[in-house]
């Protein structure tokens, strides 16, 4: 069978991009190999930090601006030895807050981030336990600017089934209708109807099943309501204040989606329809 000149041309394109490929590959299994040693030297140090320092508390943050407040509060005091270990790219603090062995990390925005993060911590850290703790929107207009949210529960809204056209509903969880937003009348619309999914869980001593809402660490959530009563400040310096004093606010429900949320109309259907109160990029996958 005959080749196109056009065919032709291009076969040393590919056989020189396949190569290339073939040997980065070859590179990166040299990296690894070379990295060995390496590894079992900061496997050691991790494990010497667990036996003199553990458990720790594990805080986690998206935004290197959320990390920075807490490596500057004063309140952070850094191993001697050890203040730092640098794994997988990411670079993990060690120290205390007020005697409480702590490992600090900023994770990166988004759920992937915050997953892989918490996996690497579970993996090398010996933990008594995880604090994510962040910026978060407001879905909810009784929030003011700058509350303290401690939620009771918290759901990953960004897995959908997108409904084909005319398709028949199904009342298992709300959808959301793209039509009822049309303006200056609502109607039908091409994009149709979005059904919000559960998600596929995997217990621990159990098989799996399918949740929608995330509980965190009960016990931990109770010990968060000692801090209902916590005065919070509200100016940052003599000049510049909130309007009123924020408070600290327990028992709402927070979305997680891998979507920054900046549509009033989307906020409005999540409190409406799910009665949540704060949006974020991360929650759920720390909680899972």
């Amino acid at each position: 069978m005959g080749s196109s000149p056009a065919a032709v041309a291009s076969l040393p394109r590919l056989t020189a991009v396949a190569t290339l490929l073939v040997l980065l590959v070859g590179q990166q299994q040299q990296q690894q190999a070379s990295g060995l040693s390496t590894y079992r030297q900061l496997r050691a140090v991790v494990d010497r930090l667990n036996e003199r320092h553990g458990p720790f508390l594990a805080m986690v943050m998206a935004y290197s601006v959320e990390a920075d407040a807490l490596q500057t509060s004063g309140e952070f005091v850094a191993n001697a030895a050890v203040p730092f270990v640098d794994m997988f790219g990411r670079r993990f603090h060690v120290g205390t807050i007020r005697r409480v062995s702590v490992v600090t990390v900023m994770s990166g925005q988004r759920r992937l981030n915050a997953g892989i993060t918490v996996q690497i911590l579970m993996d090398y850290f010996d933990l008594g336990g995880i604090v994510h703790y962040g910026t978060a929107g407001s879905a909810d207009d009784s929030l003011s600017f700058g509350a303290v949210s401690v939620p009771k529960y918290v759901a990953f809204t960004g897995s959908w089934n997108w409904k084909r056209f005319n398709s028949i509903g199904v009342d298992d969880f709300p959808e959301l209708s793209v039509g009822y937003y049309n303006t200056p009348k609502r109607g039908e619309n091409l994009l149709g109807r979005i059904e919000f999914k559960p998600e596929e869980f995997f217990p621990v001593g159990g098989s799996l099943e399918e949740v929608f809402w995330l509980e965190p660490f009960s016990a931990w959530y109770q010990l968060a309501q000692k801090l209902e009563d916590v005065v919070l400040d509200y100016c940052v310096n003599s000049t510049y204040c909130l309007p009123s004093r924020p408070k600290v606010v327990l028992g709402l429900r927070g979305a997680t989606a891998d979507i920054f949320l900046g549509n009033a109309a989307y906020r409005r259907f999540l409190h409406n329809e799910f009665n949540v109160s704060t949006v974020d990029e991360e929650s759920a996958a720390i909680v899972m």
